[in-house]
């Protein structure tokens, strides 16, 4: 099927002019890239699509404060607080790391369109840790490469509910979109993605327990879909964990560690970002209860 049918299907609320409008100005990416209207779809294909933002939404620089962990001519990788969105949305009309981004650096990349510049993959709102952006188009075409092939190495810790018994464990559950939830993700056979990921006990409290995630895969909700999966939800957590939870104030997922090769030097890059501090006393207080 054409981009354009595919999308005018999915989003009836949109005119053929409209969406042909939105492909050409790179709010309707294939695989991350820019296609006509009339590219022919493949089973396999990943149709991510933005809404045109209103006008109020203009992309203009804004000075935040970022904590650069790593930073050269082509990348800068972010140690994201939590409560900032990455980039910004059809629905939403807050300050995003973008904007902070573009107020850091000039130079960032075109491929994912006008209002994600630079931005390779993201982490959500609620999760802090560790981000790569890339500067130039040649280093995220890269980057994106080493994603889909599963070459970064991409660590998570987080506090999950229950006392898990074993020490590791690979959840291999294929994620998709939830038919009764159009904003959040499930495990279901249905129009999915293979989804791994890669567990180890880190430490186990009375009613809780510290794990490294190890991601094989990058989808939306990654961890926190599979770690309700397998009935141990992620402390906080507002969409898929419980209502009734520890007073964490968002959820308990950090991006720790990321492995990547550099898209001009072909050398690893290495770079950690330890634990955010509410994080740090929340397993404090767990350990003396």
């Amino acid at each position: 099927m054409r981009l354009d049918k595919y999308v005018c299907e999915k989003y009836p609320e949109l005119s053929r002019n409209k969406v042909q409008e939105m492909i050409q100005q790179g709010y309707i990416l294939v695989n991350q890239e820019n296609k006509k209207a009339n590219y022919q779809l493949k089973e396999s294909d990943d149709v991510q699509v933005t809404m045109m933002e209103d006008k109020y939404l203009a992309l203009t620089p804004y000075p935040l404060p970022l904590d650069v962990r790593y930073e050269d001519k082509d990348v800068i990788v972010i140690n994201k607080e939590k409560n900032i969105v990455v980039h910004p949305s059809a629905t939403s009309r807050e300050i995003t790391l973008v904007h902070g981004l573009m107020h850091h650096c000039k130079d960032l990349s075109t491929i994912n369109g006008v209002y994600r510049p630079g931005i390779v993959h993201r982490i959500d709102k609620d999760t802090t840790g560790l981000l790569i952006v890339a500067k130039n188009d040649n280093a995220h075409r890269h980057l994106s490469e080493q994603l889909s092939n599963k070459q970064v190495n991409r660590v998570y810790y987080a506090l999950v509910h229950g006392v898990i018994e074993n020490d590791f464990g690979t959840i291999d559950a294929p994620i998709g979109r939830d038919p009764n939830d159009r904003q959040k993700m499930c495990i279901t056979a249905k129009n999915s993605k293979e989804a791994i990921t890669h567990f180890k006990v880190v430490e186990r409290f009375k009613n809780y327990t510290l794990v490294e995630c190890r991601l094989e895969t990058g989808r939306t909700h990654q961890i926190r879909v599979h770690m309700q999966y397998i009935k141990h939800p992620i402390v906080g957590d507002q969409k898929y964990s419980y209502r009734k939870t520890l007073n964490t104030n968002g959820q308990m997922l950090h991006a720790h560690t990321l492995h990547f090769i550099h898209p001009t030097t072909n050398e690893i890059v290495a770079v950690y970002a330890e634990l955010p501090e509410y994080f740090k006393t929340l397993l404090e207080e767990l350990r003396h209860e």
